[in-house]
C-alpha cells in the first residue's frame, strides 16, 4: 500500500512542503489531524465518549483515546475529515453537524515517533445506543463513556479514579458489556492543555 503524504508545517504554522506520513513522525514534522469528540447529556451531566484503541496499535495500545481522529491527508481540508467517524465507527455526521471547539496544539513522544499534531478538534452531539455502533476492528476495541465533571476532576488530581460505562470486544467479536474504574494512566497521554480545552468548550455548551 502507498505510503500516506502529509503536509508539513513549521513551528509558526506555515505550510513549508509535503512529506510522507513515517518522515513526519520519524522527524518530527507539525502536520494536521481531524479529533471529533462525541458527547451526550444524561441527568443534566454532560459525557464524553471514548475509544478503546486496539491492542496492536503501534502508539497507545488499548488506551482509550479520542472518540474519532484521522490525520488529514495532503491538500485535505478539517471536513474532509468527517470520514473518520464513518470509518471508525460507523457513524453517518455530517460537516453542519459539528461544533468547533479550535485548532490544538499536541505533542507526543515514543520511541522511533515524534509526533507534533495541530488538531482540528470538532465536537458533536450524539445519544445513540453504543451497540448500534460498527467498529472499525482493527482500530478500534470499544467505546466507553466517562462524566465531564468526572473526567475534570480527574485530570486536576482531585480523583484518583473515574468511572468509565461501555462495552469492549473479546478476541471472538462479541462485545462485552462493563462498567470500569479508570485512572489517568487509561488515557492517551494528551497534553493536559489538550484535555482542558475540550473540557472547558463541551462545558460551556451545557451550562
Amino acid at each position: 500500500m502507498k505510503e500516506e503524504l502529509l503536509d508539513i508545517f513549521d513551528d509558526s504554522g506555515n505550510p513549508i512542503g509535503v512529506k510522507p506520513r513515517s518522515e513526519v513522525h520519524r522527524l518530527g514534522y507539525w502536520h494536521q489531524t481531524f479529533h471529533c469528540w462525541v458527547y451526550r447529556v444524561c441527568s443534566g451531566q454532560a459525557e464524553l465518549l471514548f475509544q478503546k484503541r486496539h491492542p496492536q496499535k503501534d502508539t497507545c495500545p488499548n488506551l482509550l483515546d479520542i472518540t474519532s481522529a484521522g490525520h488529514l491527508l495532503a491538500g485535505e481540508q478539517p471536513c474532509d475529515g468527517v470520514r473518520e467517524l464513518q470509518e471508525e465507527l460507523g457513524l453517518a455526521v455530517s460537516w453542519e453537524e459539528l461544533r468547533q471547539i479550535g485548532v490544538i496544539r499536541d505533542v507526543k513522544t515514543v520511541p522511533g515517533v515524534i509526533d507534533k499534531e495541530l488538531c482540528h478538534v470538532f465536537a458533536t452531539l450524539c445519544d445513540q445506543p453504543l451497540l448500534e455502533y460498527r467498529l472499525q476492528a482493527e482500530e478500534v476495541t470499544g467505546l466507553f463513556w466517562v462524566k465531564l465533571r468526572e473526567l475534570e476532576r480527574l485530570f486536576a488530581g482531585e480523583l484518583a479514579h473515574a468511572q468509565a460505562q461501555g462495552f469492549w470486544t473479546d478476541e471472538t467479536g462479541s462485545r462485552r458489556e462493563t462498567t470500569v474504574q479508570v485512572d489517568q494512566s487509561a488515557f492517551v497521554p494528551h497534553e493536559a492543555h489538550y484535555y482542558q480545552t475540550v473540557i472547558r468548550a463541551i462545558k460551556s455548551w451545557n451550562e
